[in-house]
């Protein structure tokens, strides 16, 4: 190793990653509980440690130059590793143990957490892990479950939740469906369109409506509780469904719809009971988890 070549200060670097992450100083000043200021100065400290010109700077905003760019993977895997050293640390020393029920819907269940859980397998191998395929967030109330990932923030007083990303979404159609149908160019093209519905289909008529589309029950043909098996069944060509972003750019046999309209925003996020959020294992799991997820979902 040469010590020597290292000649800058991590704490400057981890303002520079979070300003990166974030998008603007103000962001990331309230992400790190510190100034702008001092961010503004760390970020200074570091261009000239480098000798290197991050940041693009016109009035308040700041644009990553292609060496920031560049640098900032670096930085993140350094921000990676140093969360491994804290939660292995932790770990071991206050050999955390025990079963850890974590509940989720089929498809989070199926295309986010394992590679959560093998990290999670390296930092605290003692723990063991139970994931619970399941939308419901009555599971956490019967201790069904130690904590939930879930799209609706709960309203129970004795669950605790904290927003963990904000997923973006649109409604998704197979290219098989896209053949056979005329592709929708608005909102009120897909009124002449079929529906996969997830479950409950007044509580998505609901939701639609929220977003000004008039749907009705006979628009879903098709559906099923069982999320991974509703996906199926878009990807099979039997109608449209919304579906986040972070699970759709996994799937080539969809395309997005409508790409002028805005997006739809689907809120992740992480719950627990308030009495189980003090046990040092869950409490690790939970910090894993809300480490994780948003890098999973940008």
């Amino acid at each position: 190793m040469n010590w020597q070549s290292i000649s800058f200060d991590w704490n400057h670097a981890r303002a520079f990653l979070a300003v990166v992450e974030t998008g603007s100083l103000s962001a990331a000043a309230r992400v790190l509980n510190q100034t702008q200021p001092t961010l503004g100065r760390q970020i200074s400290a570091l261009e000239g440690e480098l000798g290197a010109t991050l940041f693009e700077r016109a009035g308040r905003s700041l644009k990553v130059t292609q060496t920031g760019t560049d640098l900032a993977e670096h930085v993140r895997a350094m921000a990676d590793a140093a969360g491994r050293v804290t939660l292995v640390a932790s770990g071991q020393s206050q050999a955390i143990e025990g079963l850890v029920r974590i509940s989720a819907s089929e498809l989070f269940a199926a295309h986010l957490l394992p590679s959560i859980i093998s990290k999670l397998r390296i930092i605290a191998p003692k723990i063991v892990v139970d994931v619970v395929a399941d939308n419901s967030v009555s599971d956490l109330i019967q201790r069904e479950a130690d904590i939930a990932v879930r799209n609706v923030r709960p309203e129970q007083p004795d669950l605790i939740a904290r927003l963990v990303h904000e997923s973006s979404g649109r409604f998704y159609a197979s290219k098989s469906y896209l053949k056979k149908h005329a592709r929708p160019r608005s909102y009120a093209d897909l009124t002449a369109h079929e529906f996969v519905s997830f479950g409950n289909t007044e509580q998505m008529l609901g939701y639609f409506s929220q977003l000004g589309l008039d749907l009705e029950s006979g628009h879903f043909k098709v559906g099923s509780a069982n999320s991974l098996v509703a996906w199926e069944m878009v990807k099979q060509g039997l109608g449209i469904a919304p579906m986040s972003v972070d699970v759709a750019r996994k799937t080539p046999e969809v395309e997005a719809l409508l790409p002028q309209e805005t997006p739809i925003l689907f809120p992740t996020w992480l719950v627990t009971h308030r009495e189980l959020h003090t046990s040092r294992r869950i409490r690790l799991v939970f910090d894993l988890l809300a480490e994780e997820l948003p890098k999973l979902m940008a």
